[in-house]
């Protein structure tokens, strides 16, 4: 009897005290969800997107870098580009965003130059520069200048989005080694590193006949220069050789041996704080799955892909207006 009265008072008292809240047992504390990181639904309302030179398709794509989506893709069979033109587009090496992110500028190694509008990814103009283009740049009047390493040239067109691919007015301008073009608002002159030198030229501003005209020349170490971008905030363009990453003050001409990942980098970019350097080094002949950070942690990966270059999608101050817009050189 006494021994089940005492069933009874544990009983009793095990309820009582997990009535009254009060107990010695630690409470068994259930972690919040992990919450997955929403998608944006549209290149506009990604706060971390990068555009992406991607080869195994031939197609130019925007991913979000915190979920690894896919955003938006652009592909020259899709578009408006005329059936016989697109193999002008194949192996793309080069994306930027411009105009305010409203539009990409991209390029080729078959040699095509297009300007495609995001919200309804249409070519809004497209041309021919040949000779294995790796890179290109709008000019201040809205005119466009690509560089090819195939025949050593840059190449100027006059952007007319009325008349294209055909009739297009084109200059070649030599250059060694045509891997890159940067436009320096600042400065007032376009940059290119070619080979074992980086050189600068003055624009004409003729909006029917564009031409370059040469300005200066200086040495730099190492061979084959690769990619040539600006650093974000600074008056200084990320430099990439077979060996090294610099970066090239474009008012001292100084050289500084950046503090990143070194050796056979294809493309730098960078967006400030909050935001990790881009590094794309290949894996497999000149092209990788994968984008790195400055120290050489993957923070994006895609299997099968082919990425020759990946950007940030952010205003680019140091070559445009901010808020700029689309316009023609008229």
């Amino acid at each position: 009897m006494m021994k089940k009265l005492w069933y009874v008072f544990t009983a009793v008292s095990l309820m009582a005290i997990a009535c009254s809240g009060k107990s010695n047992v630690a409470p068994v504390v259930v972690p919040p969800p992990v919450v997955k990181t929403d998608t944006p639904a549209t290149v506009a309302a990604c706060s971390k997107c990068m555009v992406v030179a991607e080869q195994s398709q031939n197609r130019i794509v925007i991913a979000d870098i915190n979920s690894g989506a896919v955003i938006w893709e652009w592909k020259p069979e899709n578009s408006n580009v005329k059936a016989e033109h697109v193999k002008w587009f194949g192996n793309p090496s080069d994306a930027k965003a411009v105009y305010n992110n409203q539009y990409i500028l991209t390029n080729a190694s078959g040699g095509g130059v297009a300007l495609i509008r995001i919200a309804d990814k249409k070519t809004v103009f497209y041309a021919y520069a040949g000779g294995n283009t790796h890179s290109a740049e709008l000019l201040p009047d809205g005119n466009i200048v690509s560089a090819s390493s195939t025949g050593n040239y840059l190449m100027l067109f006059k952007t007319d989005t009325l008349h294209f691919p055909d009739g297009v007015y084109t200059k070649k301008v030599p250059i060694d080694f045509g891997h890159n073009v940067v436009w320096d608002a600042g400065q007032q002159r376009l940059w290119s590193a070619a080979m074992a030198t980086i050189r600068s030229f003055r624009y004409n501003f003729n909006c029917a006949a564009p031409d370059l005209i040469p300005d200066t020349i200086i040495n730099i170490p190492g061979t084959e220069a690769h990619d040539l971008f600006p650093v974000y905030g600074e008056n200084n363009l990320w430099l990439t050789n077979t060996t090294n990453v610099y970066t090239f003050n474009v008012i001292s001409k100084q050289l500084t041996q950046a503090d990143v990942l070194q050796a056979n980098i294809k493309s730098v970019s960078s967006a400030g704080s909050g935001f990790p350097v881009l590094l794309v080094r290949p894996k497999e002949s000149w092209w990788t799955d994968e984008v790195l950070d400055a120290k050489g942690n993957s923070i994006f990966s895609q299997k099968g892909w082919k990425i020759y270059k990946a950007r940030w999608v952010i205003p680019n101050t140091f070559s445009y207006p901010a808020n700029d817009q689309m316009h023609l050189c008229r």
